[in-house]
């Protein structure tokens, strides 16, 4: 288990401007490698400082195992350590997670992200024996993940603080974007335990209040602004931060058209990074209004793109 200086390290690698990065597919549904080598290196060129891999934005659930480790091993090669690598392994069961947390571990990642388990809604305490369990037992640092417009579970701040001392415990991704969460959990962090917004909408208030971070998904089609607003916000640059949250509002606005991952593998086609398949029961963003819209916004953004 890594000791205290470890997990120090890992809370100055695992901050700033992560993203959520998407699992592009071809046009038959079959995994696109060279997609997502394309996709990690805009990311890395744009300043992202961690990526997460297969997670909900990246259609966890819709991948089989040989996808997942595909997946992993190329984007552990592709990124060579130049940031953080963190894979998405949680499952609705507890014996499930640890064994996908191994599996991770084995194929090179840094550390895993963890959500809470989906539609089988545990109560509080057993929230606390998963990620006890997961974190003693599956070999890799264990982000939280807490997104119960998602899972139908809600990690409540109570059971974040009693876990955050935990061995092999180093952060939480709190979706929950209110005023009285976002108080709520940046004073449980510490140096060894990482507070990352999980909520593109709420991300600027949550860092300028103290959070370390957040795990976006509209970084996937504008990182060099997100890099620069996570940047001011993370600096106490209100001013700035509030500037840049403004220039990608109506980008926020456009891919809420649809459930992620929909919307931002449209924007990804409309650049022509990616295609926009995905696999069922997702189904691609429709030609109409909504794509129009994203289209005209993405357009809008494309000549002020520099931070």
């Amino acid at each position: 288990m890594r000791g205290l200086d470890e997990r120090r390290n890992l809370f100055v690698d695992i901050a700033g401007s992560l993203c959520a990065i998407a699992t592009p597919f071809d046009e038959h549904g079959v995994l696109d490698l060279a997609a997502f080598g394309r996709l990690i290196d805009r990311q890395l060129d744009g300043g992202t400082q961690g990526i997460v891999v297969a997670g909900s934005t990246g259609e966890a659930h819709m991948l089989d195992e040989s996808d997942y480790e595909r997946l992993l091993v190329f984007a552990v090669e592709r990124i060579a350590h130049r940031v953080p690598v963190i894979a998405g392994t949680g499952e609705a069961a507890t014996a499930k997670t640890v064994a996908l947390t191994h599996r991770a571990k084995a194929l090179g990642v840094g550390a895993a992200l963890v959500v809470t388990p989906y539609y089988v809604r545990p109560t509080q305490d057993g929230l606390r024996r998963h990620f006890t369990e997961v974190a003693t037992r599956g070999g890799l640092p264990v982000l939280m993940y807490n997104v119960p417009s998602r899972t139908g579970c809600d990690m409540q701040p109570e059971t974040v603080a009693d876990l955050r001392d935990s061995a092999g415990i180093i952060g939480i991704k709190e979706a929950v974007g209110t005023p009285e969460r976002i108080a709520a959990i940046v004073q449980l962090q510490r140096p060894g335990f990482v507070y990352l917004s999980g909520d593109d909408g709420s991300a600027v208030d949550a860092m300028l209040a103290g959070a370390g971070g957040v795990v976006s998904v509209v970084n996937n089609l504008v990182p060099e602004v997100f890099r620069a607003l996570c940047d001011a916000a993370r600096g106490g640059d209100r001013t700035t931060a509030t500037q840049h949250a403004q220039r990608i509002a109506p980008l926020l606005d456009a891919l809420n058209c649809a459930p992620n991952p929909i919307a931002v593998k449209a924007g990804l086609a409309e650049m022509g990074l990616c295609g926009a398949t995905l696999r069922l029961p997702l189904l691609e963003l429709a030609q109409g209004p909504a794509r129009t819209r994203l289209r005209e916004t993405l357009s809008a953004l494309a000549g002020a793109v520099t931070p």
